[in-house]
C-alpha cells in the first residue's frame, strides 16, 4: 500500500470511529506512524483527505447508476440493480462509504464542495428518473411522489451505514434481496394479484 493511500484508510478510520470534527492531524500522522509534519507532504488539511475518501466513492456511484439507467432492463430490474450497486459500494469500500455518508458537510473547500453537491445531486436525480421511469410504464404507482420514493429508498440505503457490520454473519447479497423486497412489495403478505 503505498503512504498516500495508507493515509486516507488510516484517517477513515479514525473518521469513522471518532468523527472528522474530533479527529487532529496530529491523530492520523501517528496512526500512519509519521510526523505530523509529513502529512502535509500528502495532504494540506483534513479536509482534503476526507475529500480523497469521499469523492471516488461519490463518482462511482454515479458511473454505476448512469449505467444502470441507459440499459435495456426493465424499472424493476434497473430498481434491483440501483440498490445492489448502491450497497455493494459499501463492500469492500465499508470505511470510505460510511464516512463518505456521514461527514460530508465538513467540507470546507468550496470548489471542491461544489463538485460534491453536483454528482450527490445528479445521483439523486437518476433515481428519481428510474422512479419516473417505472410509473410511466406501468411498473410503478404513477400516484406517488418520484422524487419522494427515491428519497425514501435512499434514505433505507444510506441508514445501512449505521448499522452494517462487514465482520457480522449477515451477507450483503442478503441485505440486497431484502432492502429490494421491501422496496418492490413492501412487507405485505398479501399475493401480488391483490396488491
Amino acid at each position: 500500500m503505498n503512504r498516500r493511500r495508507e493515509i486516507v484508510r488510516r484517517a477513515a478510520e479514525i473518521f469513522l470511529q471518532k468523527g472528522v470534527a474530533q479527529t487532529s492531524m496530529e491523530d492520523i500522522a501517528q496512526a500512519v506512524g509519521i510526523k505530523r509534519e509529513g502529512l502535509y507532504y500528502y495532504f494540506q488539511s483534513r479536509n482534503d483527505i476526507l475529500l480523497e475518501i469521499i469523492l471516488p466513492q461519490s463518482d462511482s456511484l454515479l458511473l454505476n447508476l448512469q449505467r444502470i439507467i441507459k440499459s435495456r432492463m426493465t424499472a424493476m430490474e434497473k430498481l434491483h440493480a440501483a440498490i445492489q450497486s448502491h450497497l455493494h459500494a459499501f463492500y469492500p469500500a465499508y470505511l470510505e462509504m460510511s464516512v463518505a455518508l456521514r461527514e460530508h458537510y465538513f467540507v470546507r473547500d468550496a470548489t471542491k464542495l461544489q463538485q460534491l453537491k453536483r454528482v450527490w445531486d445528479d445521483y439523486s436525480t437518476l433515481w428519481t428518473d428510474l422512479i419516473k421511469e417505472g410509473q410511466a410504464n406501468g411498473e410503478f404507482k404513477a400516484d406517488l411522489d418520484p422524487k419522494m420514493v427515491a428519497f425514501a429508498y435512499l434514505g433505507m440505503c444510506n441508514w445501512f451505514c449505521r448499522w452494517y457490520n462487514p465482520e457480522k454473519e449477515l451477507s450483503i447479497d442478503t441485505i440486497i434481496a431484502t432492502y429490494f423486497s421491501l422496496a418492490a412489495t413492501g412487507v405485505t403478505a398479501l399475493p401480488a394479484a391483490a396488491q
